[in-house]
């Protein structure tokens, strides 16, 4: 009887642990790179509250007047609403300066660490799992 239970529960604990790691997302470090920090504004075109992470996209004007849409990683939605988000503190065309850490393979993703809604100057935290305090 004894057996049969400590069976059971390492069978049990086997099969949590490949759901853990199933649901769990990437490391920050194998995406984003805290070397490459960067500060751009722009207008919001979209936000994807989802999991594992909310996502964010901008249009921003470089100084030729050229637009690139970046996407912006946040933290998953439980985690921004306990630091003071909610679905509608960020919206499409609201103007926004994000501060990131792009992306290792240079394409326009970055890693959001604080937006700053221009219009009111509110800035929100975003639960960036970078490391860091300030890009």
């Amino acid at each position: 009887m004894r057996n049969r239970a400590l069976i059971c529960f390492l069978a049990g604990f086997g099969l949590s642990m490949t759901a853990v790691s199933t649901l769990s997302s990437h490391s920050f470090s194998a995406e984003f790179d805290t070397n490459k920090a960067l500060t751009v504004t722009g207008t919001v075109t979209k936000v994807e509250w989802q999991n594992p992470h909310t996502w964010f996209y901008v249009d921003v004007k470089d100084n030729g007047g050229n637009v690139a849409n970046w996407g912006f990683e946040l933290a998953s939605p439980n985690l921004l609403l306990r630091n003071g988000w909610t679905r509608s503190a960020m919206k499409v065309g609201d103007e926004v300066t994000v501060e990131a850490f792009q992306a290792k393979n240079g394409t326009n993703n970055a890693n959001a660490r604080a937006v700053t809604l221009v219009g009111s100057g509110k800035t929100l935290f975003t639960g960036s799992s970078s490391g860091r305090s300030t890009p």
